[in-house]
């Protein structure tokens, strides 16, 4: 896992944050990370789906994102009931290397994720990124 750049006093992530990376790199769910009724909101391009349980959520990710990855860029902010987190995530899969941007919110019931709402950009390929770098200038990475 990469650095993780911190709000206002630089505060430090939360076991649960880390766990959280833990999970979106491995796959490997970490004990304590979730609630036995966790609820998981995802939006995606034009779909949005919904899990709930310990069980269901990690199922809902595999179904979208079945291969280890690495996430080099993230931000937490702390909220009064949890958190926001936002990463970019690449992995491989179907002989090509992709790419998303995602935010969740996430609420925090002691020291775990009792619910959550996940926004991703969708998977980019690599074809796809060489087509958005050819046609758009970003001011930032």
């Amino acid at each position: 896992m990469t650095a993780v750049a911190a709000a206002a006093a630089l505060e430090a992530p939360p076991p649960v944050v880390t766990k959280l990376v833990h999970w979106l790199e491995t796959g490997h769910v970490p004990d304590g990370l979730f609630t036995d009724d966790v609820f998981c909101d995802l939006t995606v391009p034009t779909w949005r789906l919904q899990a709930q349980g310990a069980d269901a959520v990690p199922a809902l990710r595999h179904a979208g994102h079945p291969a280890p990855g690495r996430v080099p860029r993230l931000r937490y902010d702390p909220t009064p009931t949890g958190f926001v987190l936002e990463w970019e995530e690449e992995w491989d899969e179907h002989d090509d290397h992709w790419y998303c941007r995602e935010m969740l919110r996430a609420e925090v019931t002691d020291g775990a994720i009792s619910s959550f709402s996940i926004y991703c950009t969708g998977d980019w390929s690599t074809a796809h990124r060489a087509r958005h770098a050819d046609e758009v200038r970003l001011l930032r990475p």
